[in-house]
């Protein structure tokens, strides 16, 4: 995330307010009642509260092709940092991280991995912020990353951030605090996260290991503080390592020539070897020309010489080569190192827990063979695990774009497939069976044919295959985008076809009454 917010800057800052209102959206709205109705799977609760085995058979696919594209991102950047850290390339890296996931989600299980997620999370923190604070230390003199954001550059004496895009636009890059034109698009993509976050079934299953709904509340109110602590400093991390980057290869200012290849950093060599730091020598004066090779800046370019940028950074390692970048101590190094680890296997293990408890809890022992042995169960559950781990590692060598992205996927996948069914399985009455699976059906279709068209994965007879471009998007939704307008049209169908069929039975609405409001109260609110 911080190496999107590094490339993109304030357009990329979607992902912090998305990210964020969805936990928000989780504590207020649904982490307690899916505590108090007592599934211990989203599947289960769909199709318990819809009264319907297909709608769980719907509820599974849904978390399966949301899961799966979540686990890609996760597995790539697992991969990205044991590919630094072990000194291979990036393939071998994947495969690394691949076994160790495989291993750990396979003998941890549910409590496993709820009580590992404390200690990862305290090495996440800790490895995120400390780097944070000597950075920012280095960089402005301000020990607070998030306030350091907003001071002065030591060097230039400049605010960092008009420094910053000073350094940047220099070199043909747009203001790194551009405003964004596409306005609605950045909405959307917004709610997207937030509804795809309060939707996606590996982060509501923790709140299901808690003892009460109370506990609910509070565990979704603690992460709020602890995902406060973490989103603040990745706009500064981010912004920082931007900065440290050109000015490695522009030491002596952006006017003056770069350095050479020859006397490049260590840091550069090191990441060199995982095949994720690219140098081509395009007009073969030794040194290193990193900057945007736009038509725009084409001629300024060319009047100094250069032929086209030489140097490719895959943004997915920003963060980790952060503190190389910044020369900090080593042990500050293996500090994030650890906690890159620690937040890709931590989420992997709980999406991989989500994929096979679908599988053989909702899918096997839900509609397939209700009478399987809980051996059985946990045999259906491994294997399955496998299966994801081995697709996820396919296809995170081979991935439809880099880590964020791929993640940023998966939340608009389930925000128009899980959470609208999730929301009117608490808040409406009304919704039946019929509307919840034709629903969840239209929002999962509709979004999977824009992102597959407009990603160019799907060829369209009479076109040149749409590109992933603004121009070509439907009113400038980009597919990242289009899952808050997929749950409009699952919300839309459910509604409409709800209404036109028969109300649930009796029980059902009281069980939904039942969910929302504590024993006694109804009665009382009658009275």
């Amino acid at each position: 995330m911080a190496g999107l917010i590094a490339a993109g800057g304030y357009a990329n800052s979607t992902f912090l307010m998305g990210w964020t209102g969805g936990y928000v959206l989780l504590a207020m709205l649904l982490a307690p009642y899916l505590r108090k109705f007592g599934k211990f799977t989203v599947p289960e609760f769909i199709g318990d509260r819809f009264y319907s085995k297909n709608a769980r058979l719907v509820a599974v696919i849904c978390l399966i092709v949301a899961s799966v594209t979540y686990v890609i991102g996760q597995m790539a950047g697992a991969g990205v940092a044991f590919s630094r850290f072990l000194e291979v390339d990036a393939t071998m890296g994947l495969i690394i991280a691949a076994v160790v996931v495989f291993v750990y989600a396979v003998l941890g299980g549910m409590k496993g991995i709820t009580y590992t997620q404390v200690a990862q999370y305290c090495v996440l923190i800790t490895a995120y912020t400390i780097p944070a604070v000597f950075i920012s230390l280095q960089l402005t003199g301000n020990a607070l990353p998030p306030l350091g954001l907003f001071s002065t550059h030591v060097d230039s004496g400049m605010p960092i951030l008009d420094k910053l895009n000073q350094v940047i636009t220099d070199l043909g890059f747009n203001e790194y605090t551009a405003d964004v034109d596409n306005k609605l698009n950045m909405v959307l993509f917004t709610l997207t996260l937030m509804i795809g976050t309060a939707g996606l079934p590996h982060v509501i299953i923790r709140f299901f290991t808690v003892p009460k709904v109370a506990d609910a509340r509070w565990s979704a109110g603690w992460a709020l503080v602890f995902i406060a602590l973490l989103y603040l400093t990745a706009p500064a991390v981010a912004s920082m390592a931007r900065l440290n980057l050109m000015t490695t290869i522009y030491p002596e200012g952006t006017q003056a020539e770069p350095i050479q290849y020859d006397e490049r950093p260590n840091w550069i060599k090191e990441w060199e070897v995982t095949g994720l730091i690219q140098f081509t020598d395009k007009n073969e004066d030794g040194r290193i020309q990193l900057y945007n090779d736009s038509p725009e800046f084409e001629s300024t370019a060319q009047a100094r010489g250069w032929e086209g940028n030489e140097l490719v950074v895959n943004r997915d390692i920003l963060v980790l080569a952060n503190p190389e970048i910044a020369n900090l101590p080593g042990w500050v190094i293996g500090l994030i190192a650890a906690g890159g680890l620690a937040a890709a296997l931590s989420t992997a293990a709980g999406l991989l827990l989500a994929i096979s408890s679908a599988v053989s809890h909702d899918l096997i022992k839900g509609s397939i063979n209700p009478n399987i042995t809980e051996k059985g169960e946990l045999m259906a559950a491994r294997i399955s695990m496998a299966v994801a781990i081995v697709v996820a590692t396919y296809l995170g060598a081979n991935p439809p774009g880099f880590a964020a992205q791929v993640v940023a996927l998966a939340f608009g996948i389930a925000a128009a497939s899980l959470f609208p069914a999730l929301m009117m399985g608490i808040f409406s009455k009304r919704v039946n069976n019929v509307g919840a699976i034709a629903g969840m059906l239209t929002g999962l279709a509709f979004t999977l044919t824009y992102i597959f068209v407009y990603k160019g994965w799907l060829f369209i007879p009479g076109t040149n295959n749409l590109a992933d471009t603004p121009e070509n998007w439907v009113l400038g939704i980009s597919p990242l985008s289009i899952g808050a307008v997929g749950a409009v049209v699952n919300f839309a169908v459910a509604f409409i076809v709800s209404n036109a069929t028969e109300e649930p039975p009796v029980e059902i609405q009281e069980l939904v009454e039942s969910v929302r409001y504590p024993r006694g109260a109804s009665q009382a609110h009658d009275h």
